[in-house]
């Protein structure tokens, strides 16, 4: 994604994302018995990670993924449980300075497409890929990714300005809930 740098781009989406979180009173969990999303699978880009809890810093910047686990994804704590009502937010880094991460594939992703998240009760929530688009890290569409219904996958893209250290794009995927959350096979 970015060196530390490139995290204030992501700061001015975070104190958005605080306040429309805040608007529609939803500052934490919501899900029954603290249930949380442990893993994301999505077999069209070889896709199958872990996922970490992301908050906020002090600073007020959306917490991301360490760079040093490349292959870990993180969900942010503040949006909803994947298979609950709203919007579920997962965060990866797209490289490292040495190797691809755990999104690098992500703007591979077509229409249709399936991604599932398991959760922490043993259900796992399935979704179809609707839509992807590639936008300024300046004109974040917050109120797009973190109010509504659905999953949205974000990661950097776009060209990487060598000036700053950072990619100059966020990549968001948007994708809609096919079925209820259901008992994970196996």
């Amino acid at each position: 994604m970015a060196d530390s740098s490139g995290r204030r781009r992501f700061v001015i989406a975070a104190v958005i994302t605080g306040a429309v979180l805040f608007a529609v009173g939803r500052t934490s969990t919501d899900s029954e018995d603290d249930v949380v999303p442990e893993q994301v699978d999505i077999p069209s880009i070889e896709v199958d990670a872990p996922l970490m809890e992301l908050g906020m810093t002090k600073g007020g910047d959306v917490e991301l993924p360490p760079y040093e686990e490349p292959k870990m994804a993180g969900w942010f704590k503040h949006s909803a449980v994947p298979g609950d009502e709203g919007a579920s937010v997962i965060i990866g880094h797209v490289d490292t300075k040495t190797e691809p991460a755990v999104f690098f594939k992500l703007k591979q992703l077509k229409k249709g497409q399936i991604v599932r998240v398991k959760r922490s009760d043993g259900k796992t929530a399935e979704y179809r890929v609707e839509s992807l688009e590639q936008i300024d890290k300046n004109k974040f569409p917050t109120k797009r990714v973190y109010l509504g219904e659905g999953l949205r996958l974000i990661t950097c893209g776009g060209p990487f300005d060598w000036k700053s250290r950072e990619y100059r794009d966020n990549v968001i995927v948007y994708a809609s809930l096919v079925r209820p959350v259901r008992a994970s096979a196996g």
